[in-house]
């Protein structure tokens, strides 16, 4: 199987190339092992043994670490890139949640990257933000949800 390299973006515009092939994972040139365990978690150990979860939803990669969720979009090589997210259309659950929150109502503006919903998922608060400004056209959860990956939320308009 060939390398697969991608170039990660974090939410501070951060920067990281990850390297992997098998069990093998390279993070901006340091070696990080990576194994599958049996309840789906991921062991990762890059200096000290952590346990991780891991999700991919289309361009995004929301990664979970000791209480804490990171975020990270995939760039794409040139030629292969995706249309840039549009500030309207649904947004989907990443993962099987729980609503926890929704801090938007209909006909309400939002701007890019103001949070719309909290989910939780693993313990975990996974807040869904707007990926451009718009208007909120409808919600299409409550509080206390229960939702699967790919399941609309929200609507957004232009």
């Amino acid at each position: 199987m060939a390398p697969s390299r991608q170039l990660l973006r974090g939410p501070d515009g951060q920067e990281y190339r990850a390297e992997s092939e098998g069990e093998a994972v390279a993070v901006d040139g340091t070696a990080v092992r990576v194994r599958q365990q049996a309840d789906g978690s991921l062991r990762v150990d890059a200096g000290r043994a952590q346990r991780a979860w891991a999700v991919a939803a289309g361009d995004a990669r929301w990664v979970f670490v000791d209480g804490q969720v990171f975020v990270f979009e995939t760039d794409r090589p040139a030629g292969r890139r995706r249309r840039a997210a549009a500030s309207h259309g649904s947004l989907t659950a990443p993962m099987p949640a729980t609503v926890r929150k929704i801090v938007v109502s209909p006909g309400g503006a939002v701007r890019q990257g103001e949070v719309l919903i909290v989910l939780e998922a693993m313990k975990m608060e996974l807040p869904v933000r707007a990926p451009g400004d718009g208007t909120v056209a409808s919600i299409k959860c409550g509080e206390g949800d229960l939702v699967q990956a790919g399941q609309e939320l929200i609507e957004l308009e232009p």
